[in-house]
């Protein structure tokens, strides 16, 4: 998975038709695009880039906002892991090497059906590296979405988790 989108609960079905035909606008006509265990949760596995992915959807939003009525937020996902702190860590830690010695970082977790404590995830991560934490003013993102037994990984610019609605109110100011 590359992508997990929220929809409101009961509306997967066409919340994946809205987004099959937008990554078949983008150029993916082979995405897989699957419902998960958790109502209001969809994954998607792409070959586009997640992050001009991202720049499509805005534009659309941009242009046409009307088109999209089915997903809240879209997530880029950039490793994927079991549902264990030190795998998580791991992960985290491969992906670590963009974020240059004097830049800061925030941890985001969301966990859904885990046993896994955010407090646990922040602090195993936080120990594993050197930069200052920013909660404020962060130069990147660490995202952690927990899935049960699945989680996803990215460390992305700050406010690169798309969310429809507040990007549908920029766009009317």
């Amino acid at each position: 998975m590359n992508l997990i989108i929220t929809c409101q609960r009961n509306l997967e079905d066409p919340t994946i038709l809205e987004i099959q035909n937008f990554l078949e606008r983008f150029g993916d006509k082979d995405a897989v695009i699957e419902k998960t265990v958790f109502s209001g949760i969809i994954q998607v596995e792409t070959k586009l880039d997640i992050i001009c992915l991202l720049d499509n959807f805005r534009e659309i939003i941009e242009d046409e906002p009307w088109l999209i009525k089915y997903c809240s937020r879209i997530i880029p996902i950039q490793e994927e892991c079991e549902s264990k702190l030190d795998k998580i860590k791991d992960k985290v830690i491969s992906l670590s090497h963009i974020i240059k010695k004097n830049e800061t970082y925030r941890i985001t977790v969301e966990k859904r059906q885990s046993s896994l404590h955010t407090k646990d995830i922040i602090s195993e991560i936080a120990n594993s590296l050197s930069n200052k934490v920013s909660l404020e003013n962060s130069d990147w993102e660490i995202i952690i979405q927990v899935l049960r037994n699945r989680t996803g990984i990215s460390i992305i610019i700050p406010n690169s988790i798309l969310s429809v609605e507040k990007e549908k109110r920029v766009e009317l100011d």
